[in-house]
């Protein structure tokens, strides 16, 4: 039988230090997206569907691991706003497929020079072995929540 380690008070958990990652990444890429008006939730689906391939609601929510509801009352504010447009699956017309529109091309060009420039200097923090290590480790912590 597998021992667990003791609790440490004084020490954070790994769900609260992933959470703090996960807070601290997602305000400096707000950061850098705020003062073009994108919020990062927007960000995320235009970087998806940025290879012009459309993707169900149900791929996109895997691709962004988001939950259907809150997907689609994000994609519904985005057709408002014009960045992404819904239209029928050429292989399935009662399906529906979302795409990035020519505004939200024009978005994700404008941005994913600073994007890049951000997850660069936020890989950089770590140095290289050690940036590849957390990836790695991360990847494969995914990986086993997902079997």
């Amino acid at each position: 039988m597998a021992t667990r380690p003791a609790s440490n008070p004084s020490r954070p958990s790994l769900q609260s230090l992933l959470n703090e990652a996960s807070r601290r990444a997602t305000a400096d890429l707000a950061r850098v997206l705020g003062p073009e008006g994108m919020p990062v939730e927007n960000w995320r689906v235009l970087e998806v569907l940025a290879d012009e391939n459309g993707r169900s609601m149900t791929t996109l929510a895997d691709a962004l691991s988001m939950k259907l509801p809150s997907l689609s009352k994000l994609v519904d504010r985005m057709v408002a706003a014009a960045l992404v447009q819904r239209a029928p699956d050429p292989g399935d017309n009662r399906r529906v497929l979302v795409y990035i529109s020519d505004l939200g091309l024009a978005k994700v060009a404008s941005l994913r020079g600073s994007v890049e420039q951000q997850r660069h200097s936020l890989e950089a923090t770590l140095g290289a072995r050690e940036g590849r290590e957390l990836r790695r480790l991360l990847e494969a912590f995914i990986r086993e929540q997902r079997t």
